[in-house]
């Protein structure tokens, strides 16, 4: 805001030149009368005396002459002398021309260049210039203090905002342009009211009016820019996510950094920035992963034709609702999805705490738990193959050590909630953030998401 203040009074100075009274040429007299005047009474009965006497009172008086000489004869006057411009010559003849009593006149008056070194047509514009300059100091006073005040007013204006609006709990950025916004009107209007107090309110208009032009044009040449500044002021205002949510968007998914007047940072999973420009972010389907604090994740697991759905059902229920990590609301699902290749499919759907729990060791730790239980409730989990049919059947022969094994089954899974590899789950968002912690952020300026 305190950047204006020069401008204006700039702006206020050089208009004030221009409406200064136009003085003409430098040199040229102001006050100078080209025209003779019809007559010029001497006397009742004028003599060739009076009548020189007269004339050469007037000449004198101009002091457009040099050497100025005014004879009269018989009613003949002959003007002798010089000057430099020729309209001062043909004004003394009609001055005598108009004179009573005057029957001719010669007009031997010379016209004289002025000499090439000759300063007095500048000095007398610049005294012109300087006598001007003294008139228009108390407006000039009376600006500099309308445009002072103006702007000190101006600033209580963006102060005044800035706090009432804090307390609203609104977006920084938002807060910022308004209360500038509110700052440079009330400036605009004192700019305003000197202008028109000079009597330039056309001036003013055009100022006005050429200001919102260039604005106009400015948008257009930096189009990208001011479609990418107006957006951000769009998202702050929305809130469509925060910094640390997972989110999905233009075909970018990653961790929100930060928001600037420019673009929106995202880490992804692999720990890269990448810079979204706002405009594209305000004009995209917007996928927040982190909007809900719970997540939903989903497997599938395949059993033997032989064995009961039923108690596999039962047995992963078990295992959902014994675990610490799953949600009972919304409950888990546990569904047969299809029957193909003599392997009947089961999907697995359930509920966990998103912003506690890593979703992907909490999967693993999952299909562990599944393996065993299977294992132990003599439950098979055969692959997908080609069925082949014998008309007679297939004689098959057991050993000693075969049937042992069967008997006897080994336990290939443990029972623990977590193993090593799966405990201290720390959630995604967490690691990113260290990440991005130790790492440099791509894009420069505050972030607009900070509260």
């Amino acid at each position: 805001m305190y950047r204006l203040l020069p401008a204006a009074i700039t702006l206020c100075v050089v208009t004030t030149v221009a409406a200064m009274p136009q003085t003409g040429q430098p040199g040229e007299e102001r006050d100078e009368v080209l025209e003779a005047p019809a007559s010029v009474v001497v006397a009742p009965e004028a003599s060739d005396a009076d009548i020189a006497a007269r004339l050469q009172r007037i000449l004198d008086a101009t002091g457009w002459y040099r050497g100025a000489g005014v004879e009269v004869k018989d009613g003949i006057v002959f003007l002798d002398g010089a000057t430099m411009r020729e309209d001062h010559r043909k004004w003394a003849g009609d001055l005598a021309r108009n004179t009573q009593d005057v029957v001719a006149v010669v007009n031997r008056v010379a016209v004289v260049e002025p000499p090439a070194w000759d300063f007095s047509p500048a000095l007398n514009g610049l005294r012109e210039l300087a006598a001007s300059a003294m008139r228009n100091v108390p407006y000039l006073l009376f600006s500099v203090a309308v445009l002072a005040l103006a702007w000190m007013f101006a600033l209580l204006v963006t102060r005044g905002l800035r706090g009432a609006l804090r307390y609203r709990k609104m977006n920084a950025l938002l807060l910022d342009v308004f209360a500038r916004a509110a700052g440079i009107l009330v400036f605009i209007v004192g700019l305003y009211s000197v202008l028109h107090v000079a009597g330039m309110t056309s001036i003013a208009l055009a100022v006005l009016g050429g200001t919102g032009l260039a604005g106009i044009a400015l948008g257009i040449a930096f189009r990208d820019i001011t479609e990418n500044f107006l957006a951000s002021l769009f998202l702050s205002a929305q809130n469509p996510f925060r910094t640390g949510d997972l989110i999905e968007v233009a075909g970018a998914r990653g961790f929100v950094q930060q928001m600037t007047t420019r673009a929106t940072v995202l880490m992804t999973m692999d720990g890269n920035h990448v810079q979204v420009p706002n405009a594209t972010i305000y004009k995209s389907n917007i996928m927040n992963l982190s909007a809900n604090p719970n997540g939903r994740l989903e497997f599938a697991i395949g059993i033997g034709i032989n064995d009961s759905i039923a108690r596999a059902q039962e047995l992963i229920m078990g295992i959902l609702r014994a675990h610490p990590a799953i949600l009972d609301d919304p409950e888990p699902w546990v569904c047969a999805e299809h029957l193909r290749n003599g392997v009947v499919s089961i999907r697995v759907w359930f509920w966990y705490q998103g912003g506690a729990t890593a979703g992907q060791k909490l999967l693993s730790a999952l299909l562990r738990l599944v393996k065993r239980a299977f294992f132990e409730g003599g439950i098979s989990m055969p692959s997908e193959g080609l069925e082949l049919g014998f008309a007679s059947g297939l004689p098959v022969v057991v050993s000693r050590a075969g049937r042992a094994a069967t008997e006897a089954p080994a336990d290939p899974e443990s029972g623990a909630i977590a193993t090593d590899a799966e405990t201290q789950p720390e959630p995604e968002a967490e690691t990113i953030r260290k990440q991005a912690a130790r790492s440099r952020s791509p894009e420069p300026g505050a972030n607009l998401l900070d509260d």
